[in-house]
């Protein structure tokens, strides 16, 4: 006779998924009250996302986790996964406020986008909390077949251009991180992470040329969601075909998310297979290069910041190589950081945002666009070249210690060359973060209606790109207090 099948509520533990069933929660909600309220205005929308996301960062900041595995060891609470969601709420309470903007384009009045976002959030969300491989491809795919909706249901052809684009380099990404679980099951016959090094550790990383292909396929797969040189092509095409709030949001959350899968997954690795700790040092090397170079030669101010976070994720990715708890702080740091100066820019870039093609029939947003913009809108010209001085690591606006406490996290752990990398890249990067001061306090107007930039310029536009500027310009009187709390989370 069969035994009866029982499950302990204990080990299903359901305040562990309480963050993302917030989200899930949420997102189905908007859909319900959708069916239920006709004609709805699509602020009603954006509020109820708030309100969930804001209940799920609460969830998250005001409970006292224990750090342990739960839900029947599928979910892992520890100060990666609380940082890592701390972030990423951050980023969607600070960035969805952004659609409530003048110009009516048409995918935000459907409550699908919203509950797509909320999908998204929670997808990420799964990803960042566990160590299971199955559970952590499963966060990635939700997340993935959100965003590739978005992004198309701007209805452009630039839109539908880089969703079939995204979509086709995150399946191959997805295929990879299947292949690679595959091998390492094959290799340990486990799929938790924590049992995976232990099994390897024991066997000395034997069956080595099944090791070696798993960590191979993982680095193709997380280097396509980085953006990671040579896996970084679809980048700029999918930053130019999403809105600006979506691709500021791009910038920051599944980064975060694949940074946080990446410690867990080659933080071992590193250390202990010469091997991938030398393909890593090429790759970092290279992203934070080669798109610095690109970048240059850039007319359009949204491509040119999508090839500066292809180099911004090698300046991140240097932390996993150097592979300790001062650089993982620093990492963390760095990217609440670059939260809020990309928070301000591409809120910036969203209210200037117009549906005519004024200055270019391609591009939103050429450089001659903010061509003597100090004459026409001084106060706009001010905030986007103090977030362009950010961006270039400029003192003391706030990526500038962001970048110090990686350099010097490199440098205490005898990253010389690295270190000395990062210190040209940011050199070069200066350029092209200038090139757009020297358009908008040097050049001649090419229109003379200034009230042209302002036709997004809605309250909570205004609101948020003010908290990014604060958080721009007195980062300084914060950076010790975020370090101290990263570190009492950060337990790896």
């Amino acid at each position: 006779m069969l035994e009866a099948f029982n499950i302990s509520l204990e080990g299903l533990n359901f305040f562990s998924i309480m963050p993302m069933l917030i989200a899930i929660v949420g997102a189905i909600i908007i859909l319900v009250v959708d069916l239920c309220i006709k004609d709805s205005n699509k602020q009603l929308y954006t509020i109820l996302a708030l309100l969930f996301l804001i209940l799920d960062l609460g969830y998250i900041v005001f409970l006292n986790f224990d750090f342990s595995l739960a839900f029947f060891d599928l979910i892992l609470i520890d100060g990666l996964s609380l940082l890592g969601q701390i972030i990423l709420l951050t980023a969607a309470i600070l960035f969805i406020p952004l659609t409530l903007n003048y110009n009516k384009f048409h995918e935000f009045e459907y409550p699908e986008y919203y509950a797509l976002f909320l999908f998204l959030c929670a997808g990420l969300q799964f990803m960042m909390s566990s160590d299971h491989l199955i559970v952590i491809f499963l966060g990635l795919e939700v997340a993935s077949l959100a965003l590739y909706t978005l992004i198309a249901m701007h209805n452009r052809k630039t839109a539908f251009e880089a969703a079939i684009k995204y979509f086709t380099m995150g399946a191959l990404s997805a295929g990879c991180f299947a292949y690679g679980a595959m091998l390492l099951y094959a290799a340990t016959g486990y799929l938790d992470l924590s049992s995976i090094i232990g099994v390897l550790q024991q066997t000395d990383y034997e069956p080595f040329y099944l090791v070696l292909a798993g960590i191979a396929f993982f680095i193709v797969a997380l280097g396509f969601k980085c953006s990671l040189v040579p896996f970084h092509t679809w980048t700029p095409d999918v930053y130019e075909g999403s809105n600006a709030f979506l691709a500021g949001f791009m910038s920051i959350a599944p980064k975060i998310a694949a940074l946080i899968v990446s410690i867990r997954i080659f933080n071992f690795f590193i250390n202990d297979i010469l091997w991938v700790h030398y393909v890593f040092y090429a790759l970092i090397v290279i992203t934070m290069t080669l798109p610095n170079l690109v970048a240059l030669t850039q007319k359009d101010v949204k491509r040119m910041l999508a090839y500066s976070s292809i180099s911004h994720a090698g300046f991140a990715f240097s932390a996993i190589l150097i592979s300790n708890d001062m650089a993982y702080s620093a990492l963390f740091l760095y990217w609440i950081l670059f939260l809020f100066t990309n928070l301000g820019i591409f809120g910036m870039l969203w209210i200037t945002r117009s549906k005519e093609q004024i200055w270019d029939t391609r591009y939103d947003h050429t450089y001659e666009k903010f061509s003597g913009l100090i004459k026409l809108s001084p106060f706009m010209a001010v905030i986007m070249g103090l977030l362009m001085l950010s961006l270039a690591g400029i003192p003391p606006f706030s990526l500038f210690w962001g970048k110090i406490y990686l350099i010097g996290a490199a440098l205490a752990n005898d990253y010389l060359f690295l270190a000395l990398v990062m210190a040209i890249n940011s050199a070069i990067a200066a350029y092209y973060y200038l090139k757009l001061i020297v358009y908008m306090f040097l050049k001649e107007p090419i229109i003379q209606d200034g009230s042209i930039y302002l036709q997004n310029a809605t309250l909570p536009l205004k609101i948020i790109v003010g908290i990014a500027l604060l958080g721009v310009c007195f980062s300084l009187f914060f950076v010790d207090k975020i370090l101290w709390v990263i570190s009492r989370l950060l337990v790896i």
